[in-house]
């Protein structure tokens, strides 16, 4: 048996990138994509998928590894083959998770299984039943009432958590000190991707203060064809989306900007753009002399692959602090992986607080 045993809330097109690939990277000995070939002991290879949530009528009943390429997925498919897993989709419960303009009818929404919703109890055995250690939160932006559920479950089969979504639980003190209470770590919120528009918005940011220059003014708009973009439709599910992706942003800044000289956030729903995300991007400021320096830059990447990587290691961290017995939110990992984690640092600083943190671990396993 596997050492780290993951539960996977949500069986989009994030999940499909993660669990392809599991199998692109056991099977091929690459180590080109990763950020960290081994986090602590744990290499690629010590993950095993061992339960799925989803609520979608092409996925409920299936093996995950079959699930993940069922309709509305729509992710860069390059791992084709993936052997069954053995963990089948569960149906979860719908609550908040999916909103009604999202019900199409067709390839691009959800459609609802009529399977019975589970209960809590129901949830929790599952968990138990699985072995999961830990729970990946994959959840549509705007699930508040879903993601809350789904951490009391958590809490209540003692299984670890990594919360990729903008619901913020890490990084609120209370949802903090119940975790902590309970001696299970929590990994979150709102995960980055490897290389994409946060996190290249926050490395220009400090080149500019790393020079000397100023930034007066920022947007950074985004558009994609994904489930992701297409529920964001609903504004009134983006905000803690936004306020994620701008205090990420407004971290990384020499000065903080006032609200109406920096938009962080979604622009448009592109359907033939598919799992391909497009940044537009543009920074104003000034250097010596007040003269003026403008950048612009257009950023495209496979949206939920871009995120894989980050995961991959967010999920061993929050398994060696489970080893530990460490409860509450795993900081360092928290500050290198997630947008907004519950103290924001400088990426030179929180790799330097991983690479402690991660020391600590080898040297107790020796």
């Amino acid at each position: 048996m596997r050492d780290i045993r993951i539960a996977v809330l949500g069986v989009g097109n994030c999940a499909s990138s993660l669990v392809q690939g599991l199998t692109y990277y056991a099977d091929s000995q690459a180590t080109d994509g990763l950020i960290n070939q081994k986090i602590g002991s744990y290499g690629i290879g010590d993950i095993a998928v061992v339960l799925g949530i989803d609520v979608d009528a092409r996925k409920v009943g299936l093996d995950v590894s079959e699930a993940i390429f069922s309709a509305p997925n729509n992710t860069l498919v390059f791992q084709q083959d993936v052997p069954a897993t053995g963990a089948k989709v569960m149906m979860g419960r719908v609550m908040d998770g999916v909103a009604a303009h999202m019900c199409t009818g067709d390839d691009r929404g959800f459609q609802i299984s009529d399977a019975p919703e589970p209960s809590k109890e129901d949830v929790v055995k599952a968990l138990r039943e699985s072995g999961a250690t830990v729970l990946v939160n994959y959840l549509p932006v705007g699930s508040q009432e879903a993601a809350e559920f789904y951490m009391e479950c958590a809490l209540e089969a003692h299984v670890a958590v990594v919360n990729c979504i903008p619901v913020f639980i890490a990084s609120d003190p209370q949802w903090a000190e119940r975790f902590r209470a309970r001696n299970l770590p929590i990994v979150g919120d709102d995960i980055k991707a490897q290389v994409g528009a946060t996190i290249i918005h926050r490395a220009l940011s400090e080149l500019f203060a790393a020079r000397g220059a100023t930034i007066s003014r920022t947007y950074q708009l985004n558009t994609g064809g994904n489930t992701d973009f297409m529920n964001m439709l609903d504004r009134s599910r983006l905000q803690q989306k936004k306020e994620s992706k701008t205090e990420s942003v407004q971290a990384a800044l020499a000065k903080r900007l006032e609200d109406n000289d920096i938009l962080i956030g979604p622009a448009e729903y592109v359907p033939w753009q598919k799992d391909n995300k497009v940044c537009f991007l543009r920074i104003e400021g000034e250097n010596w002399g007040g003269a003026p320096v403008n950048v612009e830059l257009r950023l495209a990447v496979e949206d939920s692959p871009n995120s894989a990587a980050c995961v991959v290691d967010a999920i061993r961290c929050a398994q060696i602090a489970l080893d530990r017995g460490e409860g509450g939110p795993v900081l360092a990992a928290s500050a290198c992986y997630c947008k907004h984690p519950p103290q924001q640092f400088d990426d030179s600083s929180a790799n330097r607080m991983l690479a402690a943190y991660l020391e600590k671990h080898v040297t107790a396993a020796a």
